[in-house]
């Protein structure tokens, strides 16, 4: 067994622990409430607002898992699974240090730069959160400022729109495909627009599907 493959099982194995650990971490936290306050919530009720809700968050999990995993490989997966905020944070992140380090994903080099970009990005949210619960009182006034309040709204369209050039200009044919699609569903549906991030990876199985049917033609 090479060095690489060692990494990888060491890999898995920690991974599959912190991921079911983490679950039930998550999972503990509405049961010791039940248990202290004797309040469980009833069957039906329950059963409306999982099913209601449910579908939507099973598929973007599907799509999620089926898009991101071969993009950040076994260590950035698990990682990026357990801490969150995957397309907000860690895909740019490890998108932004795959151009900088010249890598592509799918390599071992890949592998451990995606696992660094989202060990880092975790790292630095924790931090800011840090800094940003102790001092939430004193910049409220500022940050509550009508001056700064059309900066806030823009901060992720700036970040994905930074991303997107970057990615974009590497194939522009490839990104005609998703580009176009979420041109026109926004459009045509404007209330879905705050809830654009869950469809990210829609978009990327898009782009996937029209790349391979282009690859196909020797478009590409």
């Amino acid at each position: 067994m090479t060095g690489y493959e060692a990494y990888i099982e060491k890999t898995h194995r920690l991974g599959k622990l912190w991921t079911w650990g983490m679950g039930l971490v998550l999972l503990m936290f509405p049961i010791i409430i039940s248990i202290h306050y004797n309040a469980w919530p009833e069957g039906e009720p329950f059963l409306k607002g999982l099913l209601s809700i449910g579908p939507m968050y099973w598929a973007v999990g599907t799509i999620e898992v089926l898009t991101y995993i071969p993009m950040l490989g076994a260590g950035g997966s698990y990682l990026g699974f357990i801490t969150g905020s995957l397309t907000m944070l860690k895909v740019p992140c490890t998108m932004a240090a795959f151009t900088n380090a010249d890598v592509k994903s799918g390599t071992p080099e890949g592998e451990v730069v995606a696992t660094i970009a989202i060990a880092v990005s975790s790292i630095t949210t924790i931090v800011i959160i840090f800094i940003g619960v102790l001092l939430i009182t004193p910049l409220t006034p500022i940050l509550d400022s009508p001056t700064l309040e059309p900066a806030f709204t823009q901060i992720l369209p700036a970040l994905f729109g930074g991303l997107g050039v970057a990615i974009i200009s590497q194939n522009p044919k490839v990104s005609i495909a998703p580009v176009t699609a979420m041109l026109i569903l926004f459009i045509s549906v404007p209330s879905l627009a705050p809830s654009g991030a869950i469809f990210v990876p829609v978009a990327a199985l898009i782009a996937i599907g029209a790349a391979r049917i282009m690859y196909k033609k020797g478009w590409l």
